[in-house]
């Protein structure tokens, strides 16, 4: 698939409109969803994949195609949604417990505005209390979590995406987890 995708990137960057329709359609749905996990707001998704597109259609001259076109085009969606999640600022500590509710902090406060019926029905109880859990966490540690574990990529293609070395990467998966351990003991 690499091969592929390195050959449609060739093809696009000499001006082949076909081949970076192809390369659109191969990951509009997976950088909508991954955007989608991180931000939880679907017109920013769509807004992120939108750019993501731009850039590369923009740098495509850029890319070193002896790396794989994926770990390229994840790293710029995810550095996209890094950027709109620092860029939010919120005025109070979310992380601070209600004075009204007594054991309930910001975040459980917020209502979601992206909820449907059918999202609900499909999403079991644990399935949303972990999504929930996944939406506080800090992005650095969100990103990690969502390419490693709903992803499903290795530590390496994490690596890859971010910029960073392994090791950090396992710092962070190993953080992260213990962030959402404490999070969910007392909700599972």
């Amino acid at each position: 698939m690499n091969v592929i995708e390195n050959q449609l990137a060739r093809l696009a960057l000499k001006g082949d409109m076909r081949a970076f329709e192809e390369l659109v359609d191969l990951y509009r749905d997976k950088l909508f969803h991954m955007a989608y996990r991180m931000l939880n707001n679907r017109q920013e998704s769509e807004d992120v994949v939108q750019d993501t597109f731009l850039r590369v259609y923009k740098n495509l001259d850029r890319f070193d195609d002896s790396l794989k076109f994926s770990t390229w085009i994840y790293r710029i969606a995810t550095n996209l949604c890094i950027d709109r999640l620092r860029k939010r600022r919120p005025t109070y500590s979310l992380d601070a417990e209600s004075s009204e509710y007594e054991g309930l902090d910001g975040y459980s406060m917020i209502p979601s505005d992206n909820r449907t019926p059918e999202s609900e029905l499909i999403l079991s109880d644990t399935q949303r209390i972990i999504h929930e859990a996944i939406a506080t966490l800090p992005p650095k540690y969100k990103s990690v979590m969502i390419l490693r574990y709903i992803h499903d990529m290795s530590l390496q293609e994490v690596g890859d995406i971010l910029g960073m070395p392994v090791t950090t990467i396992k710092t962070r998966v190993h953080r992260g987890r213990e962030f959402l351990r404490k999070k969910l003991e007392y909700r599972l």
